[in-house]
């Protein structure tokens, strides 16, 4: 595991042109396994919610018929990139009308979470919902509109307990 204090979680979804075992989907399902597999073995890989694709009930976790998805954790936003774009995954990418209705609205968000968690379903479609009502923000956002991790973002200097604040913020006491 990463000595980082934040890992970055990805929520991907898709709405399928058809059921997942129809004719339609078949060289979508054809990579399935191996695109995962690259997955694990790429550098900054962390966790992904495996599912059995034969059981109907995982399928139907999304809540949405049609929805295929895929949750995961990585290191970075760049680790997570190079798997999607610069590796045998962005070739597949092209191909994603073939299997994939476009969206309306967002189709994957990505937030920063504190290494000991693991995301959920129920809160990436939080997140997704929230990148399409506010646009990106630090709670969602995207490769295009990304958010450093936290813990490379300037914390307050400590003094013991208190959080030293700019001399402006200071005010004299009133008798």
């Amino acid at each position: 595991m990463s000595n980082q204090h934040y890992h970055l979680a990805h929520l991907n979804i898709g709405l399928a042109r058809a059921p997942l075992f129809d004719p339609v989907m078949a060289g979508f399902l054809a990579k399935l396994e191996e695109m995962n597999n690259l997955a694990y073995d790429s550098p900054g890989f962390v966790w992904h919610l495996k599912i059995d694709i034969y059981n109907p009930e995982d399928l139907a976790m999304y809540g949405e018929p049609g929805v295929l998805f895929n949750l995961s954790v990585w290191e970075s936003v760049e680790s997570l990139y190079t798997y999607v774009y610069r590796s045998q995954h962005g070739t597949m990418m092209k191909s994603r009308r073939d299997w994939f209705n476009p969206m309306d609205g967002p189709s994957y968000a990505l937030w920063w979470l504190p290494v000991e968690e693991l995301p959920t379903l129920a809160d990436g479609k939080k997140r997704i919902a929230h990148l399409a009502a506010h646009g990106p923000t630090p709670h969602a956002f995207t490769f295009k509109d990304s958010f450093p991790n936290p813990a490379a973002v300037p914390q307050p200097q400590r003094e013991g307990a208190l959080i030293l604040q700019p001399q402006s913020s200071l005010r004299p006491l009133q008798p």
